[in-house]
């Protein structure tokens, strides 16, 4: 029984000795992980504007748990999915940061860029495709993330968008 009993405390040893290492590689990994574009709840957004190439800005506010166009001479409501669509761009998992200074912004789309997205104030700026995979450059303050082009906004298809 006490070669039995020694056994089993080895093992268990060992066991305990993995799990501690799990859980440090969980914790250094997470450390590491590079985040979300805003790391904004979503459904804490209120305030979206979107411009989509040369096309003026579109404004929307949430009340009451649904959005409206704003900034016309009166408030029109508006499909509250895309526009909850737009708000979780707020929380798109990035691959990777970047500072902008790493890049030519003319080269990856961000001189001119596909669409400007404004949540609540902060802004980011969506550049070109990459060239390997479906990703797109977005650009925050003086960073660059990549992000799947899944997450590039679109210009609404039933919206009247005045082009300049």
């Amino acid at each position: 029984m006490r070669r039995a009993a020694r056994q089993r405390l080895w093992l268990l040893l060992g066991v305990a000795v993995l799990l501690a290492l799990a859980l440090w590689q969980w914790r250094v990994d997470r450390a590491r992980a590079p985040g979300t574009l805003l790391g904004l709840d979503p459904a804490s957004i209120t305030q979206v504007r979107l411009q989509v190439g040369q096309a003026a800005a579109m404004d929307y506010s949430r009340h009451a748990g649904h959005w409206q166009r704003t900034g016309d001479a009166a408030s029109v409501h508006t499909d509250d999915a895309r526009l909850d669509a737009l708000a979780a761009i707020a929380a798109a998992p990035v691959e990777h940061w970047r500072p902008l200074a790493d890049f030519d912004p003319a080269k990856i789309g961000l001189a001119a860029p596909r669409a400007v997205l404004q949540l609540d104030g902060h802004t980011l700026r969506f550049g070109a495709v990459a060239a390997i995979g479906h990703r797109c450059y977005v650009q925050r303050g003086t960073q660059v993330a990549l992000v799947s082009l899944r997450y590039m906004p679109q210009a609404p298809a039933n919206e009247k968008l005045d082009l300049h």
